[in-house]
């Protein structure tokens, strides 16, 4: 088997790698894939290891994930890309950045980063490990967890393809996910020294990150602005695309302020 994760791939330009979240795979980007395709970007849309056809990693961790991350940019002859992280996906970004700077152009931080402290991140992990134990399908799960954390404003159809996404997410590897997510110890002292700039979007809904611990996070990050979707929960990229997409163009958009 590959160790090169899988992907969907549209555009050409400037790299945006999405790096979707536990909950979803790489259709949690679907929406954004044509959209930046459009706008003149080489839009990347991988599979996390153990999702899709991508192949497991062991130990499950945010080290040996950034170095898949690493060896999909090598194998896309990119030196430099933007990253897009929603939920997990947003640390991931995060720890990339740390460890490889000059790797990445601009970070977008979509409803993740790390959480407030401890009471915080069991919210979002512990409902989701309960309905694994409960011994809910995928299917199943996907429907209560997508109904528990979107907003009241979310675009029916933006649900319908969380639910999918999820949903088609094996369970072993959803539990690992889980698992990992509680590991991530990046915190202030690291993320200080992250000079690069970075948009953080959140719903004003999103009961797993929410607004509070997106704006600290704004606060700590060098050079970070926030914004937030009103009636938007945990899946802004589906939930509102246009608002997502509007706020993700006009970043992008921005001149650069590093050489090349």
């Amino acid at each position: 088997m590959s160790l090169l994760p899988t992907f969907s791939l549209l555009g050409s330009g400037p790299t945006v790698l999405l790096l979707h979240d536990a909950d979803s795979d790489h259709l949690g980007f679907a929406p954004q894939l044509e959209t930046l395709a459009e706008a003149g970007y080489r839009a990347v849309a991988w599979d996390m290891p153990g999702y899709g056809r991508s192949a497991p990693i062991e130990p499950y961790a945010f080290k040996g994930l950034a170095q898949r991350c690493l060896l999909l940019l090598d194998a896309l002859r990119c030196h430099e890309a933007t990253l897009v992280g929603h939920g997990f996906g947003a640390m991931l970004a995060l720890e990339l950045a740390l460890r490889v700077p000059l790797r990445v152009r601009r970070l977008v931080l979509c409803a993740g980063g790390p959480a407030l402290d401890a009471a915080a991140g069991a919210a979002w992990v512990a409902p989701r490990l309960q309905a694994l134990d409960q011994g809910l399908d995928m299917a199943r799960l996907a429907e209560r967890v997508v109904a528990r954390d979107a907003g009241s404003a979310a675009l029916p159809e933006g649900l319908q393809l969380a639910r999918h996404a999820l949903g088609r997410v094996h369970a072993a590897t959803y539990r690992r996910a889980l698992q990992a997510l509680t590991g991530f110890t990046r915190q202030a002292p690291d993320l200080v020294r992250l000079h690069l700039p970075t948009l953080l979007i959140g719903g004003e809904q999103d009961r797993c990150t929410p607004p509070e611990a997106l704006l600290a996070l704004a606060h700590v990050l060098p050079d970070a602005r926030a914004v937030l979707l009103p009636g938007v929960g945990h899946w802004p990229q589906l939930e509102d695309p246009e608002g997502f997409e509007g706020a993700l163009l006009e970043f992008l958009a921005l001149p650069s302020r590093r050489p090349h």
